[in-house]
């Protein structure tokens, strides 16, 4: 077990258009529960009701909303054993803000009838202190947002890999593409155990099949390829921020090929610290339909 405290308490707070939204999603993707912009009147009863991890998002738009405040919240908090309390504050340069409200042309929150111009000055006076008490100042300005997402899971969220879902499916070609597939491989140019009329009922996962399949003089290196591939981009949609990776190979039938290549797949991944999960879609189906016996290759 770690040494993580029981719960911990973030408070997301900064000027409007710097990417506070962005940063509860992240933390939310983490599995902290969140809430944006409570009525400030019921922070103690949230910090006192949940027993999770929690952020909460907190603004000039909240109702009773004051620096000041907020900083009393947090004095609160910090006494309690097993509890940790931290301040994000998130910002960005002037010129930044006023292009992206540009863009969505959404009014700003403290000057609704005025010029974004003067919202953004009197947001920066309203919020002077929590930036200068924030245990974390983060400036979007220039941030793109998979590196903010990567900033945020170092600091508040678990390991990397143990924050991306791997999964790895089989499936039969004239079945369809899986639609939740991110890379898709075609092992169909192999030799089909489909043709052994001894093979022919079984499955990828029997011996004997794996056997036939692998003395394809292409199978090995077509291994190594898709094996080299996966792992060159794990990491990268890890920094990219994605929660679900799904690795699809397909054959005609879903049954042999298909099945062989994603458990030796499977196994590789492994020996590299990742923890996929395997679906054998085609046999999976079997199953549910109660089938027996000899199945198209």
């Amino acid at each position: 077990m770690s040494g993580a405290p029981e719960r911990r308490i973030v408070l997301v707070t900064g000027l409007s258009g710097a990417g506070k939204s962005s940063i509860l999603h992240t933390l939310e993707d983490l599995g902290y529960e969140t809430v944006d912009n409570p009525p400030f009147s019921l922070l103690d009863e949230l910090f006192s009701r949940t027993d999770r991890a929690l952020a909460i998002g907190i603004d000039a738009r909240t109702r009773g909303f004051a620096a000041t405040a907020v900083l009393e919240a947090i004095a609160r908090l910090k006494p309690e054993t097993g509890l940790t309390a931290e301040l994000i504050f998130a910002t960005a340069e002037d010129s930044v803000l006023l292009r992206r409200y540009t863009e969505t042309r959404r009014r700003h929150p403290l000057a609704p009838q005025g010029q974004v111009r003067d919202g953004i000055a009197a947001e920066r006076a309203l919020t002077d202190e929590l930036r200068a008490a924030a245990d974390l100042v983060l400036d979007t300005s220039a941030l793109p947002l998979p590196a903010l997402r990567q900033a945020i899971g170092k600091r508040f969220g678990i390991a990397a890999e143990d924050g991306l879902s791997l999964t790895l499916i089989s499936f039969a070609y004239r079945a369809g593409l899986p639609p939740e597939a991110d890379l898709v491989f075609d092992a169909r140019f192999l030799r089909n155990p489909h043709y052994d009329q001894t093979l022919r009922p079984r499955t990828g996962l029997d011996p004997e099949v794996c056997a036939y399949i692998r003395n394809d003089p292409d199978c090995g290196a077509f291994q190594e390829a898709i094996r080299s591939m996966v792992l060159l981009l794990l990491p990268r949609f890890v920094q990219e921020g994605k929660k679900y990776v799904t690795v699809a190979i397909g054959c005609s039938g879903g049954r042999h090929r298909s099945v062989f290549l994603i458990e030796t797949l499977a196994e590789l991944l492994r020996q590299a610290g990742w923890q996929p999960l395997v679906v054998h879609r085609e046999l999976d189906r079997e199953r549910e339909k109660g089938l027996s016996g000899p199945a198209a290759a």
